[in-house]
């Protein structure tokens, strides 16, 4: 059976979108992250909003690794109740139920990641279809403490979630890579 990871980057006070005030994409630790897990994948899975982000940005993009080429190849898998089929960039929207159609991935693909943790990667954890969470902490706060007002800028959960340690990494800029996966009681 396939394994779902979901991978995402955080400042030290959970704050995880407002990118551009505070992630480097060209940090070298940020990038041999990526590398491992992308490259390692069979497939994306993601929401509306990271799809409509990535298939804006991805396919304009071009590097020396064979990064892009390699997500561009990806087939993904959409999550979204706003969307409609066909979907552009070698993607397929998921209908029906998200956590029985993800169990039917997980038969098709050994390695499916999900990038961002919002409502998507909230109901995985919840389903128990989550192997493990890649999390970049980087050494930034942002410290408004109240976002914009959408909800979506601080991590959630339907419930308290546990997570073992599964591996930690310094870098020298000071973001810390972390892999956790989810126990069974918080």
């Amino acid at each position: 059976m396939g394994t779902v990871t979901i991978s995402f980057e955080m400042t030290l006070d959970g704050v995880f979108d407002r990118m551009e005030q505070w992630f480097d994409p060209n940090e070298p630790s940020v990038q041999h992250a990526s590398d491992e897990l992308v490259f390692g994948a069979d497939a994306v899975l993601m929401g509306r909003a990271s799809y409509e982000f990535f298939r804006e940005y991805w396919p304009k993009q071009t590097d020396d690794r064979g990064f892009a080429d390699h997500y561009n190849a990806l087939p993904k898998f959409v999550a979204s109740t706003t969307l409609e089929g066909p979907l552009d960039w070698n993607a397929t929207l998921i209908e029906g139920d998200v956590a029985e159609y993800v169990r039917g991935l997980r038969e098709r693909y050994g390695s499916i990641v999900s990038h961002g943790y919002g409502a998507l990667a909230a109901e995985l954890v919840d389903a128990g279809l989550v192997d493990e969470i890649h999390v970049g902490v980087h050494p930034f706060l942002f410290g408004d403490g109240e976002g914009d007002g959408d909800g979506d800028d601080r991590l959630r959960s339907p419930h308290p979630v546990g997570l073992r340690l599964l591996r930690v990494a310094p870098s020298e800029s000071g973001i810390i890579h972390a892999r956790y996966a989810p126990t069974s009681s918080p």
